[in-house]
């Protein structure tokens, strides 16, 4: 699919919010795409995980991991079309780890995935992890790269969409200085 699709997909989904939003990373914004929203109906998670998965098909991938929750979903379907196991990491007292058992053995060949990536602070506490256990990361994937394509991670990164979103650092927000309120629709308490 093109650009224009996905973004249609999420405009049949109800996924792409408009007002003003606290994003995980602290930054505010007038867009928020709501992956969830796309990834509750299995057919769109198949197909959306189907043509990211053809980035990674002779890459001999181990393991997909993410975080929790955005990333649950998107970390499943696309180890089942790879292949290979699912994992995710969870917070536990504000840290990111692994836990219900789940480990990366050295060596293994690991992809990344993200829902959505705007300043990729996520991703980061999950290459964290790989490193820990000595697992060899492949790449970083994504449905959205809202950064514009601005984002560095270290690895390659491979998103469905790029979209370069504003983001403001809330002292700087104009949403805020009209007085709009904010909401947080994310997953994860900001710093």
């Amino acid at each position: 699919m093109n650009k224009e699709a996905y973004i249609q997909m999420f405009k049949d989904t109800d996924a792409l919010l408009e007002g003003h939003f606290l994003l995980s990373s602290g930054k505010h914004s007038a867009k928020y795409l709501q992956c969830a929203k796309v990834l509750q109906y299995p057919n769109l998670a198949e197909m959306i995980c189907r043509d990211l998965a053809q980035y990674f098909k002779d890459k001999q991938i181990d393991v997909v991991i993410g975080p929790a929750l955005g990333a649950v979903t998107l970390s499943y379907e696309l180890a089942r079309q790879l292949n290979c196991r699912s994992i995710f990491a969870e917070r536990e007292d504000g840290v990111m780890k692994l836990r219900r058992g789940f480990k990366i053995e050295e060596g293994e060949k690991v992809l990344v995935v993200e829902d959505v990536i705007t300043t990729g602070g996520s991703v980061r506490e999950i290459i964290e992890i790989v490193k820990e256990y000595k697992g060899e990361i492949v790449a970083v994937a994504g449905i959205v790269d809202r950064s514009g394509g601005k984002v560095e991670l270290g690895y390659p990164l491979k998103t469905l969409l790029t979209l370069e979103i504003e983001t403001y650092e809330p002292e700087e927000c104009p949403l805020c200085k009209e007085g709009i309120p904010i909401v947080k629709p994310g997953s994860r308490k900001s710093k």
